[in-house]
């Protein structure tokens, strides 16, 4: 059929539907031929992915009758999504949908259409919780569904009463409208949908239908139940939240946070005693720490440069040092990681390097380390637990008498540790490999949008590091200046430790120790609570220190001021060294960088 005179389009979601499909199209055809031209209207089938009869009797039928089409994915696009990509190539002005199952008596079909199709309204949708005509649904079923109606009621401010019936029509300019901003792909996307047209002021017309549940339902009721749930959660946060967080609230809430951080530290701990034992380090050793730090920053210039020559750009190690620096810098002085912009910045205004590779070298960086973190943590653990060595650990925290314990716990985390380092041999092989064993392990667990979610931000860590691991020596030299990086950040942590009076822990344990409490420290500096993250380390640190060693909380807490203090007075220092050497002026950089930074998202910083 020519798609110029077709004014109505409907769309039939179907993953294996051999016994339902053909009924269905026949009798969406012989309704739709009841108050429609034969030739104004046409019935698409988005097959998603089945591995049954379906597609089969989808191509005979389309072949039978020109007003039927097929529209086929060899992948699980998920119901949102099949629907998007059918949607896009339908010729009708009104779009249509509904449940294949035909659990809506097809006797409202006719109001459906015109709703939309007389212009009065730009979405319909059937509802089965209108007060004059309610569903009867099984039970398991009708209280999911008046919860999570009555949640996007709550958190989303919907005036709709039922978001989820399969039963909707689109007028075609205000659903592609909108349908820019749907981030859903499954289960979730009907309502998205309908929340992001009643906050865009399009008129909805929910209006009662006869509905009758058909067989079971395809939506696993506690795996996507949770997954719509925290969907609700992205949206509200996305509403409700986010626009409040301006960056002069950031620098407001990071300044107060780091106050009252201050003062609790203050009221609640020995700081006395923490100050007397930090006046007694040793400040040899305290200067060979910051000394060995220093160390580590050509090492970053290095990586750097080894990333860069991979996009296509080559740069001098020193020039590349400073602009490290400089970033690290605003991170320091600036809260919610401000800097992390800076660097796209400063190699764009004095190199000529675009925008989008400075944010992609960023992000290649970033995720070297989350995968050097990972796998270190991970060889300490199972080399803790061969040796033994995390048994004793373990039984000199919690006591003889818990030995069982002990030991159960250190067989969980190797198990960790293993299963951290198997996931980053999948992410890496996954690189070096045209398959994708990342998204074909997470599909095996689940299918739903969340784990999709999931399977697409691992797939993003996968094309980051695929950018280097096309290039095995280029592979190589970038994770090896990474484990060196770490190794220098861990060894300045020790130096520190080791300064202080009374700390005698033995080689293996002082080294498993300050590798967590340094990783752990990093990590909690993730959340942009605070200028360089100052609170958050020191309380991280402190208290995996204290809590997996004899050593005290005074002397915990003043080893974790100490090194925090060591590596940003050694970061600020080089910023502003490096500032006046490129004629770069800070403030210019974040406000520059970050305007750039909202077209290209780039991961938390981890550096110190």
């Amino acid at each position: 059929m020519s798609g110029g005179s077709v004014e109505v389009s409907v769309v039939l979601p179907a993953y294996n539907e051999e016994a339902t499909i053909e009924n269905t199209v026949e009798t969406t055809l012989d309704t739709l031929a009841s108050f429609l031209p034969s030739d104004s209207f046409e019935v698409i089938v988005a097959e998603d992915g089945c591995d049954d009869r379906t597609p089969e009797i989808a191509d005979r039928m389309a072949e039978q009758d020109s007003r039927v089409r097929h529209f086929h994915s060899d992948e699980r696009l998920g119901r949102g999504g099949a629907l998007n990509h059918a949607f896009e190539a339908a010729h009708g002005e009104t779009l249509v949908y509904f449940d294949t199952d035909l659990a809506t008596d097809m006797s409202h079909l006719e109001e459906l259409v015109e709703s939309v199709r007389s212009g009065d309204y730009a979405f319909a949708t059937g509802s089965r919780w209108m007060p004059e005509n309610v569903a009867d649904r099984p039970a398991k079923r009708d209280l999911a569904s008046r919860g999570f109606n009555g949640l996007t009621r709550l958190f989303l401010r919907s005036d709709l009463r039922d978001h989820q019936c399969g039963f909707k029509a689109f007028d075609r300019t205000a659903l592609f409208d909108v349908l820019s901003n749907v981030e859903d792909k499954h289960w979730f996307w009907d309502t998205e949908l309908l929340v992001r047209a009643q906050r865009k002021g399009y008129r909805i017309k929910e209006f009662s239908v006869d509905w009758t549940p058909k067989g079971d339902t395809k939506v696993d009721l506690v795996r996507d139940v949770f997954g719509m749930g925290s969907q609700i959660g992205r949206c509200w946060w996305e509403f409700s939240v986010e626009p409040r967080i301006t960056r002069r609230v950031s620098m407001a809430v990071g300044v107060l946070m780091t106050v009252v951080a201050v003062l609790l530290m203050g009221k609640y701990l020995p700081m006395e005693s923490v100050l007397t034992q930090m006046s007694k380090a040793n400040p040899v050793l305290v200067g060979i720490a910051a000394l060995v730090y220093i160390v580590s920053w050509p090492l970053r210039g290095v990586r750097y440069k080894d990333i860069l020559e991979e996009l296509g750009f080559t740069e001098t190690t020193q020039f590349l040092t400073g602009a490290i620096f400089i970033s690290q810098t605003g991170n320091l002085v600036f809260p919610a990681r401000a800097g992390d912009a800076v660097r796209a910045y400063v190699v764009k205004a004095r190199r000529g390097i675009p925008y989008p590779s400075g944010f992609a070298s960023l992000a290649i960086e970033r995720v070297f380390d989350l995968l050097t973190i990972t796998v270190l943590a991970g060889t300490v653990l199972l080399g803790l637990t061969v040796t033994g060595q995390a048994a004793d650990i373990v039984q000199a925290i919690t006591g003889a008498e818990q030995r069982e314990a002990a030991r159960t716990a250190v067989f969980v985390a190797a198990g960790v540790g293993g299963a951290a380092i198997a996931a980053v041999g999948v992410i890496v092989a996954s690189a070096r490999s045209d398959r994708n064993f990342v998204r074909e392990v997470v599909t095996k667990v689940s299918s739903d949008s969340y784990a999709d979610y999931v399977a697409s931000l691992i797939e993003r860590f996968t094309g980051d590091v695929q950018t280097v691991a096309s290039d095995k020596e280029a592979f190589v030299r970038v994770g090896a200046s990474s484990l060196a990086i770490w190794s220098l950040d861990v060894l300045t942590a020790i130096l520190v430790l080791i300064a202080f009076p009374g700390v005698s822990l033995d080689p293996v344990t002082l080294v498993a120790v300050g590798f967590f409490a340094v990783s752990v420290g990093n990590l909690a500096k993730v959340l942009p609570l605070s200028p360089g993250g100052v609170g958050l380390y020191e309380a991280a640190f402190t208290v995996f220190v204290a809590g997996l060693t004899s050593i005290s909380w005074p002397v915990a807490l003043g080893a974790a001021i100490l090194d925090h203090a060591v590596k940003n007075i050694v970061t600020l220092i080089g910023g502003v060294a490096s500032m006046f050497s490129l004629n770069v002026s800070l403030t210019q950089a974040v406000e520059e960088g970050s305007e750039m930074s909202v077209e290209s998202e780039t991961p938390s910083s981890l550096d110190d």
